[in-house]
């Protein structure tokens, strides 16, 4: 039988994030992260992260520095809340790609079936045969400062662009294999039949019917997908195949590994506790999404 999905559905579902305490407080959080890199990417009143004074190199946090100052003598918070600019701005762009590759994949695989079904089938199985980390890190490599050119535009792929693309084209797999299976489910219910004896066409049964009551899959994954993203951004700028001449996280965390040594652990921390907070608020809200917009959980675990 054909579930709901209307603008009811979605209200539902959004009083029950807001009526859950942890709803609000992981959202609460998730704005304010999102706040900050709206505001370290305008730059109107933040800290300057470019200035440099050797003579308050190493200052230890204080009222004027925060998180203190780095060898440099920058502002080690200023270079938090570009790295928050960072870490959002890969994660969304390729949760979005990631998200619309193995969205597009999985609704045809598992609808189709056939040829369609086992070249799509082949071709995720082959990824996921190998290491997630080794194939970005491969992927990060060999997009790393590209030019082509593509109808007479010339397009360079470098720094966070060849991150985001990195993990795009590399994070689909999951998603695609989850929504081929709920295709396979939906394909053969009652109200896909009576749209196909209707005289409907594949294309729009695909996105008119079914995908409207799997796409809650697609929100759920694609926020808890925010965490690994981050993380694997901060992996590859540590190993030198993320951002270029500017602070993130990972940057952060390997210009500290000299600076332990010095007693100086206030970059380490402030990128760390900057990446925990963030984890932490993602997975609790992602948990907080999933419980709200499956209805089978709802009567179950609503009380949390």
């Amino acid at each position: 039988m054909k579930i709901n999905q209307n603008s009811g559905y979605w209200i539902t579902a959004w009083r029950e994030v807001l009526r859950r305490p942890r709803g609000v407080i992981t959202l609460s959080v998730l704005l304010l992260y999102l706040a900050v890199a709206v505001w370290g990417y305008t730059g109107l009143g933040t800290p300057d992260w470019k200035t440099e004074d050797f003579q308050r190199a190493y200052q230890s946090p204080s009222w004027q520095h925060w998180f203190g100052t780095d060898i440099y003598g920058r502002d080690v918070f200023a270079k938090t809340i570009y790295g928050t600019r960072v870490a959002i701005t890969v994660a969304l762009i390729a949760a979005v790609l990631a998200g619309i590759i193995g969205l597009v994949l999985g609704l045809l695989a598992g609808y189709f079936g056939g040829w369609v079904d086992d070249i799509i089938t082949w071709l995720y199985s082959t990824l996921q045969s190998i290491p997630y980390i080794l194939l970005i890190l491969a992927f990060a490599f060999v997009l790393q400062d590209k030019e082509f050119s593509l109808f007479g535009f010339e397009f360079r792929i470098r720094g966070i662009r060849a991150v985001y693309l990195a993990l795009g084209l590399t994070g689909w797999v999951g998603l695609c294999r989850l929504i081929r299976g709920e295709v396979i489910k939906h394909r053969d219910r009652d109200y896909v039949v009576s749209s196909l004896s209707q005289g409907a066409g594949g294309l729009r049964i695909i996105f008119r019917h079914i995908l409207p009551n799997i796409f809650h899959l697609v929100i759920i994954t694609f926020s808890l997908s925010f965490i690994g993203y981050i993380h694997a951004e901060v992996i590859l700028s540590f190993l030198g195949l993320g951002v270029k001449n500017v602070p993130s996280w990972g940057v952060m965390i390997d210009d500290a590994k000299l600076e332990l040594f010095r007693g100086v652990w206030w970059q380490l921390a402030a990128a760390t506790a900057a990446i925990f907070f963030i984890s932490l608020t993602l997975h609790i809200f992602g948990d907080t999404l999933r419980d709200a917009l499956d209805p089978r959980l709802r009567g179950r675990k609503g009380q949390r």
